[in-house]
């Protein structure tokens, strides 16, 4: 049922239904102490559900498992003593394996093997479709939280490497109800190792939050810090840019290089920073929202301080806040660039409409100059008309006269064509004069 009717009210939003149960779209899992959760996440950028859906069909008793079960982001299937969560995000695929801790991994156990302990088999585990960005076994034994010797049996069941951990919570009581203990390291067998210790009867519920939190917040580090390599190798091309559009600025200062050359550079320089930018503003744009729910996952721990180790947020504040601060820096460098260079553009595009509209200011002097000379030309050339026309009109009279002098009448043709000049070129003048004021007015 996609809808929900009710006669007390509007017809539903087509997103109600969906856009309301987005809380409850990945629910925390149930955790029995002691448990072991076996976690991978994986890049999925070209992997299609099918094929998650595929791999996720190969789980014992899950052969029928339909497609259109995987349309949402998340599903949790239920094997034989074992429990499997598949989450899909925007970057990456989490797949939580929860099942029994083995005996031989037990609180105070050293270095106990783990990877093959996993329920459903390494082959498994390797199929899975997509490249691993985070991989974990997150251990979550019942015992002490107060011990004075936790560490040290922390440091047994982890292996080499500093410790980092501290209590959480804030029960009630005022009390911490866990300890999570790590040394973010990776492990021969390619997973890192956390553990943490609880009361003995410890809310299935609570245990769930604690692994979830935990399990995000070493994914959300992991994908931040995916910015960082593109940062670095990044910088070097900045630099080039910067020292490039310096170049560019100077030559536009002292005005010795034509436009055309120094267009051809900045173009070039403009499209090398617009390709970088839309290559790589989406993973710095990316690494801040990780980074953001870094620090969100760390405040929900709400850490209490274990003697003689670091606590999570510290060690996360040295070791991840500098790599964040490179990745912004970097981030703020390249929109700054590109706006440098769109000021240095508008430079250039005034410095050539200034020469342009020099250019047109003497083609219009130019344009100007011919104008008035061809005025004087047409003029003379009205004035050779005038002469031309009444030449023309005092022939026609004198060929009239002879006309007339041979019917008999006395007139003597050269005599009539002589007197009509003056006349003839006065009336073929104001004829012209006429024509141009007609033309005036027209126009």
């Amino acid at each position: 049922m996609n809808e929900i009717t009710s006669r007390y009210l509007p017809v539903d939003d087509a997103q109600r239904r969906q856009l309301h149960n987005e809380v409850h779209a990945r629910p925390s899992a149930r955790v029995r102490l002691p448990a072991l959760i076996v976690y991978v996440a994986v890049l999925n950028a070209g992997i299609r559900r099918e094929q998650e859906w595929a791999h996720l069909c190969r789980l014992p008793g899950h052969a029928d498992l339909k497609p259109e079960q995987l349309n949402g982001n998340f599903l949790r299937l239920r094997c034989d003593g074992f429990t499997v969560k598949w989450e899909r995000h925007t970057e990456f695929t989490r797949y939580s394996i929860v099942q029994a801790l083995p005996a031989h991994a037990a609180w105070g156990s050293a270095l106990p093997e783990l990877a093959s302990q996993a329920v459903v088999g390494g082959e498994w585990l390797r199929g899975i479709p997509g490249q691993t960005v985070a991989a974990i076994h997150l251990g979550m034994l019942a015992g002490d939280i107060a011990s004075p010797i936790i560490v040290a049996q922390a440091q047994a069941w982890l292996g080499e490497g500093a410790v980092v951990g501290s209590r959480m919570g804030n029960t009630t009581e005022g009390l911490s109800h866990s300890c999570v203990l790590t040394h973010f390291r990776l492990g021969a067998d390619g997973f890192e190792r956390m553990l943490v210790v609880a009361p003995a009867g410890t809310p299935d519920t609570r245990a769930g939050r604690i692994s979830q939190r935990l399990l995000e917040l070493e994914t959300y580090r992991l994908m931040a810090l995916r910015g960082l390599p593109v940062a670095k190798a990044l910088a070097p091309v900045l630099s080039e840019a910067e020292a490039q559009l310096a170049d560019i600025t100077a030559r536009l200062e002292r005005k010795g290089d034509s436009d055309q050359a120094l267009l051809d550079v900045l173009v070039s320089l403009a499209a090398r920073v617009e390709r970088a930018t839309a290559e790589h503003g989406y993973r710095f744009s990316a690494t801040r929202a990780y980074d953001t729910l870094v620090g969100q996952r760390i405040a929900e721990l709400r850490e209490r301080p274990v003697a003689g180790i670091q606590t999570v947020g510290e060690f996360m504040q040295r070791r991840l806040s500098p790599a964040m601060a490179t990745v912004a820096a970097t981030a703020q460098r390249l929109a700054s660039l590109s706006e440098r260079v769109s000021r240095t553009s508008a430079l250039l595009r005034t410095r050539v409409d200034i020469a342009t509209e020099s250019q047109n200011q003497v083609l219009l002097e130019k344009l100007t100059k011919g104008q008035a000379l061809q005025l004087r030309l047409q003029s003379t050339v009205e004035g050779l008309s005038i002469a031309a026309i009444s030449y023309y009109v005092v022939s026609l009279v004198l060929y009239g006269a002879k006309a007339l002098n041979k019917l008999g009448l006395p007139l003597n043709p050269e005599m009539t064509a002589g007197l009509s000049i003056p006349l003839v070129l006065w009336g073929v003048w104001r004829l012209t004069q006429r024509i141009h004021a007609r033309i005036h007015d027209h126009g």
